[in-house]
């Protein structure tokens, strides 16, 4: 009970860890960013470019996803153009994942200090910045939490008999995947326990792989919560968010073994094998989308755009 209660702590510590990075740079550039995402993607190209920046500032797929049903939702944005940008969510929230691979534990506790310092500021931009760097400090210090209790954790009872089935089944491991990030709301997070799992050798790179995959489908959840009561427009741009990822794995699991080897090919470090595999994923996934945005628009309204009839 007690390396669960553990564990569970350092998850709470990432995620609070991820909300400070996010708010804190959010506070700092959110006028700019939804006047962006609203003005400068009448291409699909152009989407996508915004997308990955956005997303990279705002380090989570979710927010950018929930803007984007905002300004949908309020007219600022049509559903077509909000493809792009979805596109370039899925490939901008790697940028996180790659960045908690380096190797900067010497330096937590300092940026710790420093964002602590600077949160007691007046200042509402020194204030933001501050929150940023302290949020950063939490998310390597909850990285090396997670690494040292991978090993107890994977030992318990229960856990055994789950990293049994996802190792032996990758099928279950997707499904793993989907219902961590359903739950945890962050498929930064659940690629981030898949590396301190495999990192310790709980589980193999092909499983932490198929994590992956599943995460992406799990991201999903939050953007349709927040599209409950919105229009039309704004609910088509949720369901092409869904069917973006659920093509994306269905097409790329039969290859979970030719994405390993090209992990394996990048990196040493197996933790950065699986940080690499998941900006491949995304980035070829949204890459192959691109050039048919309208097609695939006229795809989701033909499915779901169907008005109610009047009674």
């Amino acid at each position: 009970m007690v390396k669960a209660s553990l564990f569970v702590l350092t998850l709470g510590i990432f995620l609070f860890g991820m909300y400070l990075v996010r708010t804190g740079l959010f506070n700092l550039s959110a006028a700019k960013l939804k006047q962006r995402l609203a003005t400068l993607t009448d291409k699909p190209w152009k989407g996508l470019l915004l997308g990955v920046v956005v997303t990279g500032i705002l380090q989570s797929s979710s927010a950018v996803s929930i803007i984007v049903i905002g300004l949908v939702a309020g007219r600022m944005l049509q559903f077509s153009q909000s493809i792009g940008i979805i596109l370039g969510a899925n490939i901008g929230t790697t940028v996180t994942t790659e960045i908690i691979t380096l190797n900067i534990d010497l330096l937590i506790i300092p940026m710790a200090i420093i964002g602590g310092m600077l949160m007691l500021s007046k200042r509402n931009n020194i204030r933001n910045i501050g929150m940023a760097l302290f949020g950063v400090a939490a998310v390597f210090g909850a990285m090396f939490g997670f690494e040292k209790l991978a090993t107890p954790f994977a030992e318990m009872e229960f856990m055994e008999r789950v990293f049994y089935f996802i190792n032996n089944n990758l099928f279950y491991a997707v499904i793993a995947g989907i219902i961590v990030c359903a739950i945890i709301q962050s498929s930064t997070t659940t690629t981030a326990l898949a590396m301190s799992f495999i990192a310790v050798g709980v589980i193999d790179l092909n499983t932490a792989i198929a994590i992956v995959l599943g995460s992406n489908i799990g991201t999903c959840l939050d953007a349709w919560v927040a599209s409950i009561g919105s229009g039309r427009e704004a609910k088509l741009t949720v369901w092409s968010h869904i069917w973006l990822n659920v093509l994306g794995v269905i097409v790329f699991f039969p290859f979970i073994g030719v994405l390993a080897k090209i992990g394996m090919m990048l990196a040493e470090r197996p933790e950065v094998q699986v940080a690499h595999v998941s900006v491949i994923f995304n980035v070829v996934c949204s890459l192959l989308m691109l050039p048919f945005t309208n097609k695939f628009a006229n795809f989701i309204i033909k499915i779901h755009g169907r008005k109610p009839r009047a009674s």
